[in-house]
């Protein structure tokens, strides 16, 4: 048989190191709030939260001495106890707190799992997890509790990847396409098309192994049908929907650009809604990068105003932009801002030149200022060879829901067309698919040519291949750490 099984080495001893351990985090953010978590996963988890607690009776009136003598319990699963984590050497207590116990396989890690739900301050936090370490835990490294869930079998790769999209989500629509992904959606899409791709393969390695039987193991016909139909078809779909997938989980980068007091400034806080950069009549007000961040159809947009470009003597100004120029480098859509109550200058012909190769949108502003709005883009078009052009007041806000419309259009952005259980925002994925769809391409092809059917089963084999890579089956370690290592501690 030609069909592997298996991943690394190396992962299979991280995995038997992992068995061995405890590890504890705080699970919460940084900060001051009602609530604070710790968690503990691993063997010693349940011995060390018995060590540390103490139960207090079922009334609010529990002193300080009532609690000496309250022993550890036998922690049921699933279920809060109130009480107080304690230093055992001197049994004065460290904060009053809920603790949660839930014992293999019941848990997120599927190893015993505590959460102690503490007051949400670093001091008392810090406290009580020291004295966990002390008990033999040692501090998780980041993404290493999701990790164990993903090394113990209860999720796959996919659905690991898409929990850092959930904490990491900016808009609902984001959220949703992670929610999916964890609920093992892209999981059941990618293993159906695995599972056509070996049963193809079963049939193929067969007629390898009786190839006096060929003819009545193999019809040509339905096998490049099926790989065609049932393989190549969806993976063609997953591929088309990665890009609106980015966009959703990364955002746009958005950048104003334009000559100096022309409204960017303005531009910017009526984008925004609020008064987040200096506007000022005085040309050059801003000289740094000035970034914030908005949602257009629910895409997280990332919005940059720019220095004016134009010639300085000020060496303060010249790093401005200079930094403006590396901003607009990686913008997706940029928006150039012109006055629209002056004669268009040759300034901003230039930078209507320089930047015209990009999405680029011609923000014709202060149209509250004209007289006859009907001049306005007729007074662009004529020079600029139609560019899309919009005309706004950022002082009153007219024209700004026509230009985020605009925005929306500039990067083909449909919110309708996207279906959010078969979005793959990850460029790791996507590359697989590729891999794949040009091998089961290849197996086709072979098909076609009658080749040998040892090249087409080597095809079938690498496509195989690259779907376990996608589900964790069989990854490099470098790729598996560098998936967890974007995980903050304590996830």
């Amino acid at each position: 048989m030609l069909l592997k099984e298996g991943g690394p080495h190396k992962r299979r001893f991280t995995h038997q190191i992992m068995k061995t351990a405890t590890i504890a985090a705080v699970a919460t953010p940084p900060g001051i709030g009602g609530v604070g978590i710790i968690k503990i996963s691993g063997p010693e988890a349940l011995k060390i939260a018995a060590t540390l607690f103490r139960s207090c009776k079922n009334d609010n009136n529990t002193r300080k001495a009532d609690r000496g003598h309250l022993l550890p319990i036998n922690f049921q699963s699933h279920r809060l106890y109130y009480g107080h984590i304690v230093d055992p050497e001197t049994e004065n207590s460290a904060d009053e707190v809920l603790l949660a116990a839930m014992p293999a396989p019941r848990s997120y890690t599927r190893e015993d799992v505590i959460e102690i739900q503490a007051h949400g301050g670093a001091a008392a936090l810090s406290v009580i997890l020291a004295l966990v370490l002390r008990q033999g835990a040692r501090m998780a490294e980041p993404g290493e509790f999701t990790q164990r869930a993903f090394m113990n079998g209860r999720i796959d790769l996919t659905q690991a990847e898409a929990v850092i999209d959930i904490i990491n989500a900016r808009t609902e629509t984001a959220l949703k396409i992670a929610a999916n992904q964890v609920s093992g959606q892209l999981k059941i899409t990618v293993e159906n098309i695995r599972s056509n791709l070996l049963d193809v393969l079963v049939h193929i390695e067969a007629a390898i192994d009786f190839p006096e039987d060929i003819s009545d193991i193999l019809s040509m016909t339905d096998l490049k049908a099926k790989l065609h139909r049932e393989v190549a078809v969806p993976i063609v779909d997953l591929m088309q929907n990665y890009r609106e997938g980015c966009i959703y989980r990364d955002g746009l980068k958005l950048a104003i650009v334009g000559c100096p007091n022309v409204g960017k400034s303005s531009l910017l806080n009526c984008l925004l809604k609020r008064d987040r950069a200096i506007v000022s009549p005085f040309p050059g007000t801003t000289r740094d990068l000035i970034e914030d961040s908005f949602q257009i159809q629910g895409v997280p947009v990332t919005i940059t105003d720019t220095a004016g470009l134009h010639e300085a003597e000020d060496p303060i100004e010249k790093i401005g932009i200079q930094k403006a120029r590396e901003c607009l480098k990686t913008a997706d859509v940029i928006l150039q801002v012109i006055d629209g109550s002056e004669e268009i200058t040759a300034d901003d012909y230039e930078i209507f030149s320089f930047f015209c190769g990009k999405p680029l949108i011609v923000v014709v502003n202060k149209i509250d200022l004209v007289l006859d709005r009907k001049t306005v883009a007729p007074k662009v078009t004529a020079h600029w060879d139609a560019p899309l052009t919009v005309e706004v007041s950022a002082l009153n806000g007219d024209g700004i829901d026509h230009l985020k419309g605009c925005i929306a259009d500039a990067v083909a952005l449909k919110p309708q067309d996207v279906h959010h259980d078969t979005v793959i925002p990850n460029l790791r994925h996507q590359r697989a698919l590729e891999k794949c769809h040009r091998n089961v391409l290849s197996a086709i092809n072979a098909l076609e040519e009658n080749r040998t059917i040892e090249l087409v089963a080597l095809d079938i084999q690498e496509a195989v291949g690259r779907f376990d890579e996608i589900l964790g089956l069989n990854v490099d370690n470098d790729i598996f750490e560098k998936i967890f290592s974007r995980f903050c501690i304590g996830k």
